[in-house]
């Protein structure tokens, strides 16, 4: 079974590593936080100091870190993947980055005759520990079929959405919907609870009709429930929305939508909740209104 190197291990990426490590891979880690990589290693993992050193070992280079710049310079920095993988080495990115970056990076691996598929996903804490993320994938569709049973055993659905970059471009679409979806929902269990009707009962109603949705059933139980842990911080999703516009300027789309809730996440981080889960958006209408969305006693 192919060795499998895994640096980030954040949120997201510590479970996913550990489902690997359930799967029956070999893995080697790497994380600037040495808990989690006693953690990893408890499992059996190996670890590395450099992730040149995490490269020398690894048939496969997975990476899970914060945006593009972090995802550059572990793939191309100093002490980076490029300087220790050798040529056939797989570089899979799954973290979400702006789709350029993604392409610059796989240039200049391929270059030196590493293969990359970005490889983004979809889904948050619960699903990355339960291992049932959406992967989408840009890459060589040879090579993601080489590369489909490993992402597999950290998701439920891998679906290839195109070259390097489509991966990228796939995710800024699916989080434009989530983050319009939970704009919606706030908006909505606002309405509801400002107009006098319980908003526990407004959502078990709507949950089954044409309202219904995924979003809906995991963020408005954390709103009703005042519980804004971070399975997704406003953080991130700002970070993937400035991707989104970046992203759509230069290839001239418009997204008036995206753009208004990106300003109502900005205005969340102002009010010190960027580290809250992005169902917090509900609390940027809560202030407006001046009203709490919780179950009417």
């Amino acid at each position: 079974m192919m060795k499998i190197g895994f640096i980030g291990l954040g949120i997201m990426g510590k479970p996913m590593s550990k489902n690997l490590i359930k799967a029956g891979y070999s893995l080697v880690v790497a994380d600037k936080n040495a808990a989690s990589i006693d953690e990893l290693t408890a499992l059996g993992a190996a670890s590395a100091a450099t992730p040149k050193a995490v490269a020398a070992q690894c048939d496969v280079i997975i990476t899970m870190l914060p945006n593009s710049p972090q995802v550059k310079e572990i793939a191309l920095g100093e002490n980076g993947v490029i300087d220790g993988a050798r040529a056939g080495a797989i570089f899979i990115d799954m973290s979400s980055i702006a789709p350029l970056a993604s392409r610059e990076i796989a240039a200049a691996l391929h270059a030196k005759g590493i293969l990359m598929l970005d490889a983004p996903v979809s889904g948050g804490e619960p699903k990355a520990i339960d291992g049932t993320l959406s992967v989408m994938v840009g890459g060589d569709k040879a090579l993601f079929d080489q590369c489909h049973g490993l992402l597999s055993a950290m998701a439920g659905s891998v679906v290839h959405t195109g070259d390097i970059g489509a991966g990228n471009v796939t995710k800024l679409a699916n989080q434009v919907i989530v983050a319009l979806n939970i704009a919606a929902m706030a908006e909505a269990l606002v309405l509801a609870t400002k107009a006098g009707v319980d908003p526990e009962l407004v959502f078990q109603a709507i949950c089954g009709g044409l309202a219904g949705s995924t979003v809906l059933e995991a963020k408005a139980p954390m709103v009703l429930n005042r519980n804004f842990k971070p399975g997704f911080r406003i953080d991130l999703h700002i970070k993937d929305l400035a991707n989104a516009l970046d992203t759509s300027h230069s290839v001239g789309a418009q997204l008036p939508l995206t753009s208004a809730v990106m300003e109502m996440m900005q205005a969340l981080r102002v009010d010190g909740l960027g580290t809250a889960d992005h169902a917090a958006l509900a609390c940027y209408y809560e202030k407006l209104a001046k009203v709490d969305v919780k179950p009417f006693d």
